[in-house]
């Protein structure tokens, strides 16, 4: 019997070969899909460059060089310089890492406890559903960046402060998906089976109803990255994000605003790679909708 065999058998010996055999043929699916085949190119592209930062990038992103400063794309500087005299190409490779760092951390923060709230909201019912979904609520009826905006002020500009706003502001979108999800099957025969042996409300949260609401999430998540990558940008732009001299793109743009008319490149570069990365993230999103929920992709 080959690899390929064993994975797609009709009848797994184990649970590992199952959740192998799965793996398999949810990669397999996402492959077949070209847009998602580009996002999970660009993916890798960032990880690398994040990765590699110090070997890729030809100059130091935060050295000056004044003698230098405003020069066009050429072949010593691919993307140009800006206005002290730094290497651009060298500040979005450095770029990446703070952008990396920025996407894993406000969904590692936000996903779970909107997963949580979410699943503890749909399980229950009743007046406790009604209070986190009241708080939801809130959350939701303001604009995003606003509300990043409005707690960054509070907790002072930084890059650690704008993780933890845009955190806050995200998690209500993964507690409305995970309570729905909760919902269609918290009447379901096995949870009734589980209360009968006796599991605590707390072990059917989280052994059964937790890992039944987290491929959707993870395709929310995906999809969001987008989102939360142009909020991070926008704080940034505004100086309330990462501040100098960390090479964060949208604090690039916004130092590089001046001189858009006369030496482009400046702003344009970033830019483009928030631009490449958002929609690397959407591609991908949209392959794993298609993967994940088949039904849900075809829809949209």
């Amino acid at each position: 019997m080959t690899t390929r065999q064993w994975l797609l058998a009709d009848s797994p010996s184990s649970k590992l070969q199952a959740n192998l055999g799965r793996g398999y043929r949810m990669m397999h699916a996402l492959l077949r899909n070209p847009l998602a085949v580009v996002g999970m190119v660009i993916l890798l592209v960032l990880i690398f460059a994040a990765a590699f930062a110090p070997w890729i990038a030809p100059y130091s992103p935060i050295g000056q060089n004044l003698g230098e400063r405003l020069l066009p794309p050429s072949f010593e500087h691919w993307m140009g310089t800006d206005e002290l005299g730094r290497d651009i190409f060298s500040r979005v490779v450095y770029g990446a890492r703070i952008t990396l760092m920025i996407v894993a951390l406000v969904a590692v923060i936000s996903a779970p406890m909107g997963l949580l709230i979410g699943a503890i909201a749909g399980y229950f019912g009743g007046w406790t559903d009604r209070i986190l979904m009241g708080v939801t609520d809130v959350f939701l009826s303001m604009p995003k960046l606003i509300l990043a905006l409005a707690f960054v002020a509070a907790l002072g500009p930084g890059i650690e402060n704008a993780i933890i706003a845009i955190a806050i502001t995200a998690w209500p979108a993964y507690a409305r998906i995970a309570r729905a999800e909760t919902m269609t099957f918290r009447n379901s025969e096995f949870i009734s089976a589980m209360r009968l042996l006796g599991a605590s409300h707390a072990r059917i949260i989280t052994g059964h109803v937790l890992p039944l609401c987290t491929s959707s999430m993870i395709v929310r998540v995906t999809l969001d990255m987008a989102g939360i990558i142009l909020t991070a940008a926008g704080l940034g732009f505004l100086g309330l994000g990462a501040q100098p001299p960390l090479p964060e793109w949208g604090a690039m743009i916004s130092r590089g605003r001046t001189f858009i008319l006369d030496q482009w490149w400046v702003a344009t570069m970033p830019g483009f790679a928030i631009i490449l990365v958002s929609l690397g993230f959407c591609f991908l999103g949209d392959g794993l909708r298609d993967v994940l929920d088949p039904k849900q992709g075809g829809k949209s």
